[in-house]
């Protein structure tokens, strides 16, 4: 039996206060793949390493004939020059779009080493890096979700970083030499840990002072009881503010004065790259600004999205995967309600799609009689938005998306879409399950679970398999 936490402790997994010294553990993080795939099934695994070979080779072929452009590698190599040059960070304009630094000082920082290698070999290494991260993030994702069984992932992990590039959050980040998969694996790898770990919150900490938006999930830890890991996000955060400060204070003091609320220089947020609530909202009515209403509607919906992560976290005792679909659903929460968020910002499918796979896996292992087909059809139904591109296809020339009809936008928001019936259908996933269960929907003050005392050992989760 596996010791899990119940509704009042979220903990997913068993404190470790003792942890093997850091020399250990790289070895073993070192080793841990070349055990994985001497223990996977041999000829799953060169079939899966012959699809992925065969997926990336055509990949490659198909990126040397669009224009890929790593505009933003370009612009974080400026920044890394700005700050080793000693000139105004804010001030800089590069690419034929003039774009202008966008991410605080301290991200600044970290693009430093990028000036230190000439652009084309950028090119390469970064795209091998994203391709290396990509992969990451799939063993994450299988970690968290708890499928398939150890022995298959590393299977998993070559198709869905083989194929998984025809995303078109992953295809686009790979396009413009983004950052977005090396955050989410940070972000996931940091709440993947125990939670007994002292460091627990550290990499999200790091996370959010290189782009705002993860901070988000130190409010999921929060809220769902892991309140130490809350605040070790939160200090690391606030160091990565101060260091910032303290190596660029001119740049510090703009940035979180005037260039954090110019919206303008991050781009228009009418326009079909961006695949935020705002933007979902500027289109709909047909303005470049959607003002008040936009704003309601985000709030809204930032209340919602971590209402049902909590309520997901905090059901580990009737619900299976409890832990991914919180961590999903407050991933889906942060794109949604962030004013601006591009198509590549929705890296946080692959997870998603996983903890789909993982329901529609153990849906279809169901007796013919009682099997259903409920979460085969969220899936393949998710997967191909995320492959559709639907928003490029649909993109009409200059501002005349905002001149389209209601029927014909929706598939220029086909993320917010999504990601809004993601969450409805983790609301009733979780609703079904407590049911079910016999248990209630919520936790009332002083109420007192039916299954005895709140003990370590005592807690269970309920099995995958159901």
């Amino acid at each position: 039996m596996t010791a899990v936490q119940d509704e009042r402790s979220p903990v997913r997994t068993a404190p470790d206060p003792s942890p093997a010294p850091l020399s250990d553990r790289l070895r073993r993080a070192v080793g841990a793949p070349v055990r994985a795939l001497r223990e996977a099934p041999r000829r799953p695994l060169l079939a899966a390493s012959a699809v992925a070979l065969v997926s990336l080779l055509v990949y490659a072929v198909v990126r040397h004939f669009v224009h890929t452009s790593m505009v933003d590698m370009i612009v974080y190599r400026a920044e890394g020059a700005a700050v080793a040059d000693g000139t105004d960070l804010y001030a800089l304009r590069v690419t034929e779009w003039n774009l202008p630094a966008t991410y605080p000082p301290f991200a600044a920082m970290l693009f430093v080493p990028t000036t230190w290698f000439p652009v084309p070999f950028l090119r390469v290494a970064i795209t091998l890096g994203n391709v290396g991260l990509l992969a990451l993030l799939t063993h994450l994702s299988f970690k968290l979700a708890g499928w398939p069984r150890r022995e298959l992932r590393p299977i998993g992990v070559i198709l869905v970083t083989g194929l998984g590039v025809w995303l078109e959050p992953v295809f686009t980040t790979l396009r413009y030499g983004q950052i977005n998969l090396a955050l989410a694996c940070l972000i996931l790898w940091d709440l993947t840990r125990p939670d007994g770990r002292r460091s627990k919150g550290v990499a999200i900490g790091i996370a959010a002072g290189i782009k705002l938006t993860p901070g988000l999930f130190a409010v999921y830890l929060l809220i769902t009881g892991r309140i130490r890991a809350a605040f070790v996000a939160g200090f690391t955060f606030l160091g990565t503010f101060l260091l910032g400060a303290l190596v660029l204070p001119d740049a510090t003091r703009g940035f979180w004065t005037e260039y954090l609320y110019d919206s303008s220089r991050v781009g228009k947020t009418w326009i079909v790259d961006n695949q935020s609530l705002r933007g979902a909202f500027a289109r709909l009515l047909h303005t470049a600004d959607p003002g008040t209403i936009a704003t309601l509607g985000a709030g809204l919906v930032a209340l919602a999205g971590l209402a049902v992560s909590a309520w997901a976290a905090r059901s580990g005792r009737w619900l299976p995967r409890a832990e991914a679909w919180g961590v999903c659903c407050a991933a889906v929460t942060a794109v949604l309600i962030s004013p601006i968020s591009w198509t590549h910002h929705w890296v946080w499918c692959v997870p998603m799609l996983v903890l789909l796979a993982a329901e529609a896996s153990v849906e279809h292992a169901r007796p013919a009689g009682v099997r259903r087909l409920r979460w085969r059809a969220v899936f393949w139904a998710t997967l191909v938005a995320f492959l559709s591109f639907a928003m490029w296809a649909a993109k009409p020339v200059g501002q005349a998306v905002l001149d389209m009809s209601p029927w014909r936008q929706l598939p220029t928001s086909v993320y917010p879409w999504v990601g809004l019936c993601f969450l409805l259908a983790a609301a009733v996933r979780i609703r079904a399950r407590r049911r079910s269960a016999g248990a209630p929907l919520v936790r009332l003050p002083g109420q007192r679970d039916a299954g005895g005392p709140d003990t370590a050992r005592g807690r269970q989760q309920a099995p995958a398999a159901r």
